[in-house]
């Protein structure tokens, strides 16, 4: 099925399921059941149109509005060597082994109340 094929079918499923629900949201069980039903089609072709998608991309990669390469700009991750100069050494963690841990008990034990 070719791309345009499946977009064309997707928005018919669509339309069809949505009609349906309008009756189903009313009790119709029918329509319930054509819901559901559909959403199994949709879902199979919505697979397909992915697949379809995804391999027309790669096949007209390079060609589009997008396809040149960004002008160089500078990246916010990576420091430039005037800001590397600026930027104090980073300090080795020093790992210090840990106290051991004194178990608390989790749950309150109530406490025994003076009776009158």
């Amino acid at each position: 099925m070719a791309l345009k094929d499946n977009i064309k079918h997707l928005r018919e499923l669509l339309h069809n399921i949505s009609h349906d629900l309008e009756k189903a949201e009313n009790g119709n069980k029918a329509a319930s059941q054509r819901v559901r039903t559909g959403t199994v089609r949709l879902e199979k072709v919505a697979k397909q149109y992915r697949k379809e998608s995804i391999k027309s991309e790669k096949q007209t990669k390079g060609t589009g509005r997008r396809s040149g390469k960004k002008a160089a700009a500078p990246k916010k991750g990576k420091a430039t060597p005037a800001k590397a100069a600026k930027k104090p050494a980073k300090k080795a963690h020093s790992a210090r082994p840990r106290a051991f841990a004194v178990r608390r008990p989790t749950a309150k034990l109530p406490l025994k109340r003076a009776s009158f």
